[in-house]
């Protein structure tokens, strides 16, 4: 029996111009994935750059995306590199919204959103036609349609060069957002960690404006619920709360902070 596909509730907010509020889930956890969609969060990123299991590791990318699939959550898939391989394994697997880390070049961004595509820019894509999970093993109704209706390719803005090619990179049909990364970009730009630096807030003001004018998404992260608020009201659309562990972080640090009696410790 054919299953309708479902639709990409994360791209439909960028679209009809919402905002999409999520978290980091550094603890890669199907069960806190599962436990994030009940609280109704909108998205959870899954970081394949910086950690996580091996991309090719189908497995466990597979169990965290049943577990958001069965509370109606999107992953936010960060892969550890550009090549389009990696991004039609992660769409094979059943990941709609994959984004891309140090993009430099208008090219590589074309390549990697080709790659998502069976039908692209008026031209066949690079999607390979097979029944992973992702056409759930030949039952999804109108797979090929679908697929390229609903699933989202953005990239993360981070490096000088980037910066240099934004106008390029965003001129890249079906581009799907812009993750603004100052931390690296303070890297990039010779100042490492310091994100209130002149040069990396001009670097950061910058890609918003100029996704903002083209009509392109704008992703970013949030540094307190003041800063989100802000950054919600100047036109990002995605904003990452904080992660997994430093939610775990603040709570059990306050807790100890509250208690009222003496505690042994061990130095």
């Amino acid at each position: 029996m054919d299953q309708p596909a479902s639709t990409n509730d994360l791209a439909d907010t960028l679209e009809s111009g919402g905002v999409a509020l999520g978290l980091l889930d550094n603890t890669y956890s199907p069960t806190l994935v599962e436990f994030y969609g009940e609280l109704d969060v909108d998205f959870v990123w899954i970081d394949l750059e910086h950690g996580g299991p091996d991309p090719w590791d189908a497995n466990l990318m597979e169990d965290l995306l049943r577990a958001a699939e069965r509370t109606d959550l999107e992953l936010l898939v960060r892969l550890p590199d550009t090549d389009p391989t990696l991004v039609r394994k992660a769409l094979d697997l059943g990941a709609r919204n994959v984004f891309l880390p140090r993009v430099e070049t208008a090219e590589e961004v074309r390549k990697a959103v080709k790659s998502a595509r069976f039908r692209y820019d008026g031209a066949p894509g690079h999607r390979g036609l097979a029944s992973p999970r992702a056409r759930r093993w030949g039952l999804a109704d109108d797979y090929i349609a679908a697929e390229d209706r609903e699933t989202m390719v953005g990239v993360t803005i981070e490096t000088e060069a980037s910066v240099e090619n934004l106008e390029a990179i965003l001129d890249v049909p079906e581009l799907g957002f812009v993750f603004i990364g100052p931390l690296d970009l303070s890297v990039s730009l010779g100042c490492p960690g310091e994100i209130d630096h002149p040069d990396v807030q001009k670097a950061v003001e910058t890609i918003r404006s100029n996704a903002v004018d083209a009509g392109v998404p704008v992703a970013g992260l949030g540094f307190g619920m003041d800063d989100v608020n802000e950054k919600a009201a100047n036109g990002y659309q995605m904003l990452n709360l904080g992660s997994t562990t430093g939610a775990l972080q603040q709570t059990v640090s306050g807790w100890f902070d509250a208690y009222e009696g003496e505690r042994s410790t061990n130095e």
